[in-house]
């Protein structure tokens, strides 16, 4: 059966050091349906022999892997990004099971235009604190106290079963349905348009004086947070940045009448 909403998902793998976790995990996502490696300034050579040793029937996976310098590149185009973590993090966002953030990542419409990321740190630190706030939402991998770290691969592995399962299930639902499907939802606005938004929106609170230099990282960490979860569409983004356009006007406007 195919499963179209597996297409519109990249797995992102955020400076991997090793060339056998990289092929490892292209090896499970050809198992699991997915087809859309993005590889973050990578630390190993994705083309050598150990990583296509891993990959085996998952070698076209691996050749096709687009390699970016930066995470908002990898993020380019998308609208839903969920990020993994093997730490426990002294910040409001929540640590959700995959289980039940990631059918989050499936597009609710074959017609809509819709990507979405899933993102994985290196296998020594995973994604640092500055790297997480690019995600809407934050998953963990229930394992035991004892040793919760799962290693790179292995997690690419669970979180890619889980999604093909949700797909199959959703795939399942579609074509036997119990009930007539919801109406159409906006989709979000995508991720580098919400970056774009950011930037602007700390300008002006800079200049208002509602954010530091010192502190403004943390707070628009915060602001990114309630963002992320109000998950406004293309259309209320632009609402919010002209808002900001106006503001930034009127900053203007008050200082050269001063």
């Amino acid at each position: 059966m195919a499963l179209w909403q597996l297409d519109r998902i990249r797995i992102v793998l955020v400076e991997p050091a090793g060339p056998l976790n990289v092929g490892a995990a292209a090896r499970v996502m050809k198992n699991m349906g997915l087809r859309h490696l993005v590889v973050v300034n990578p630390q190993c050579d994705l083309g050598g022999e150990e990583a296509r040793r891993m990959a085996v029937h998952g070698a076209d996976v691996l050749a096709a892997a687009q390699v970016v310098t930066s995470l908002p590149e990898a993020l380019a185009g998308c609208e839903r990004a969920i990020a993994t973590t093997g730490r426990l993090h002294r910040q409001d966002q929540p640590l959700e099971p995959p289980e039940v953030a990631l059918p989050w990542l499936l597009a609710p419409d074959p017609q809509a235009s819709f990507a979405a990321a899933l993102l994985f740190g290196p296998e020594d630190r995973g994604l640092s604190n500055d790297e997480l706030v690019y995600a809407q939402r934050w998953v963990r991998i229930p394992a035991s106290d004892s040793y919760p770290s799962l290693n790179l691969a292995q997690a690419v592995a669970v979180c890619s079963y889980l999604l093909h399962r949700q797909a199959l299930t959703t795939a399942l639902e579609q074509t036997f349905p119990a009930q007539p499907p919801d109406a159409a939802v906006a989709p979000l606005a995508p991720l580098d348009q919400m970056e774009g938004f950011y930037r602007d929106l700390e300008i002006v609170l800079l200049k208002i004086g509602y954010l530091y230099p010192h502190t403004a990282a943390s707070r628009m960490a915060k602001l990114r947070r309630l963002l992320h979860r109000a998950g406004p569409n293309s259309k209320e983004l632009a609402m919010l940045r002209g808002i900001l356009r106006q503001v930034n006007w009127a900053i203007d406007r008050g200082s050269r009448q001063d």
